[in-house]
């Protein structure tokens, strides 16, 4: 049976839950626990997968296909445990499993109320997976006092109450706000963010407080009086250079120690910390600096591709470089010459998206990057735009396009080189699509094989030739214009399994250009850098060496 960690979150929003949560499973992993974390998010939407990326940031998708919160990722990247569809869920998905088994009569006619039947949904939900690991580490997504949130707590409450005595324990994550005028660091929010926690029968085991300056003894003591915890289960969690030192940097403050002295598990296993340790190491020894230009279309929000942003990162890792990522919005090449913005850069990346907006401007992006023989990497939509760009510009096909716009439009405008994929197979099933379909889940998400063209480059790059990626897209690049295309010479490099499917593209004669159908980012960890970007920023490096 797991020992349970429910974190919860007070005073204000976007203080690092998900941050703390992956950075304790993998201390505990560094002591020889097994983990799994996940995330209870109070919205209504059934998952993220139909919001803007500016409202909720990336969409992080597993394996098995399930389109979930963005911590997910961080859950990854810091413990390796590969994610699944019953690691997230929202209120959105557990409203719509119980009304669902209400209209089936599962319920035999009761009236159906949040205590007990969506409590309940929530902690059978919990429960999944007991048996399978250590400790479970669940999340719950937004602020303690949020009206959203409350069946979830009261879910978590009732959960505590029903296993065994000490199975589960709480950790809430506040913030101790600087104030400039008085300089001091104020208690008050979190005693009552702490109150607020305990008036719906949760009391914290550990309090992780956020806080840019060193927190004094003096308000240490006043916080564990306060809100009834212990000294050493006090935990300051400052501001970092990086989110890598976190495991380190919350191992020195002691919150691995106070969990499992919660646990009374005593005495605790030693901690092995070398992957961290060389983790700090690469990242602030770096030996070289690279450029890299992102361009894309949700340039305002960062989160948008936080997932790329990490992978490029362990790109610079694996070569002991630092990796400066900038944000371009690809509509500014609509109006303007990419080359002012482009030259000064070692490597330009497009990422995936959505829509017409912004299109233009990545063609022009990847017609840069090929003519100039600058490293590139597109990724989903990226891929497809560097396709366009060849059908336009090597094949002289002038209206190359995608049924994606022409959908959009209304009418015909392009010769579809990229389209609206309608049937595909996933684990020997036929999977049918329409154009009129909802939009939630109806993708094709998840893992799929594809099959590496013998002496390609993203053979060389994976040292093998069959690779499982994820998925996250509607259209596809049409499969009956490889010919034209690899006549000209961009390469079709990898293919789904049948052979109907372009998985990878790559140009021949270029130093390094690839654009993959999948989303590598989403495999990639500061310990275990994903093949591609470790490739793509070591090329990126041999440019500035060039420069």
């Amino acid at each position: 049976m797991a020992r349970y960690i429910f974190i919860t979150g007070g005073v204000v929003s976007s203080l690092g839950k998900g941050l703390a949560s992956a950075a304790l499973g993998a201390l505990l992993q560094a002591r020889g626990f097994t983990v799994r974390l996940r995330k209870l998010d109070p919205y209504l939407n059934v998952d993220p997968g139909t919001m803007s990326p500016f409202e909720h940031g990336e969409v992080f998708v597993t394996d098995d296909g399930a389109e979930t919160d963005l911590d997910l990722g961080h859950y990854e990247r810091f413990t390796g445990v590969a994610a699944r569809a019953t690691d997230s869920v929202s209120s959105g998905r557990i409203y719509s499993n119980v009304l669902e088994k209400e209209r089936r009569g599962d319920y035999l006619g009761k009236t159906i109320q949040v205590i007990p039947h969506v409590t309940n949904e929530i902690k059978d939900f919990l429960a999944i997976g007991d048996d399978e690991v250590d400790f479970q580490l669940c999340e719950i997504g937004g602020t303690v006092g949020d009206i959203e949130g409350l069946p979830f707590f009261e879910a978590i409450r009732q959960f505590g109450q029903e296993r065994p005595r000490g199975n589960c324990i709480y950790m809430h994550l506040t913030l101790l706000p600087w104030i400039a005028a008085s300089g001091e660091l104020k208690t008050k929010p979190t005693q009552h963010s702490v109150k607020e926690l305990r008036s719906i029968g949760i009391a914290p085991d550990v309090l992780v407080c956020r806080s840019e300056r060193p927190i004094p003894e003096k308000e240490r003591e006043k916080l564990a009086l306060f809100c009834n915890v212990r000294p050493d289960s006090v935990i300051a969690a400052y501001d970092l250079k990086s989110i890598y030192e976190a495991p380190l940097a919350y191992h020195r403050e002691g919150l691995d120690q106070a969990v499992l002295d919660a646990f009374q598990i005593n005495p605790a296993p030693k901690p092995n910390l070398s992957r961290w340790e060389d983790v700090a190491d690469r990242i602030f020894n770096a030996e070289g600096e690279v450029r890299v230009a992102i361009v894309g279309k949700y340039t305002q929000l960062e989160d948008a591709y936080k997932s790329i942003a990490e992978a490029l990162t362990h790109g610079g890792m694996a070569n002991r470089v630092k990796v400066k990522a900038e944000w371009i919005d690809a509509e500014i090449f609509e109006r303007e010459d990419p080359s002012p913005y482009l030259s000064n850069y070692h490597a330009i990346l497009v990422p995936g998206g959505f829509g017409e907006r912004g299109t233009e401007g990545k063609i022009k992006a990847a017609q840069f990057a090929r003519e100039r023989k600058i490293p590139y990497l597109g990724i989903c939509l990226g891929m497809q735009m560097a396709v366009i760009e060849a059908a336009r510009n090597l094949a002289g096909m002038e209206t190359a396009g995608s049924q994606e716009f022409d959908h959009e439009a209304g009418k015909k405008r392009f010769e579809p080189v990229i389209f609206h994929l309608k049937e595909w197979v996933k684990d020997n099933e036929k999977i049918a699509r329409s154009v009129l379909d909802d939009k939630g889940g109806t993708m094709r998400l998840g893992s799929y094989h594809a099959s590496l063209k013998d002496g390609s480059a993203v053979a060389r790059v994976y040292g093998r030739a069959e690779i499982e990626e994820r998925h996250r897209h509607r259209y596809e690049v049409d499969i009956r214009y490889r010919e034209a295309l690899e006549e000209k010479g961009l390469c079709f490099s990898g293919l789904s399994p049948d052979g109907r499917l372009p998985e990878i593209v790559e140009v021949a004669d270029h130093p390094w250009f690839i654009g993959v159908q999948f989303h590598p980012e989403l495999k990639s960890k500061p310990f275990a850098p994903h093949p591609l970007f470790r490739d793509f920023i070591r090329a990126a490096k041999e440019v500035s060496r060039l420069v």
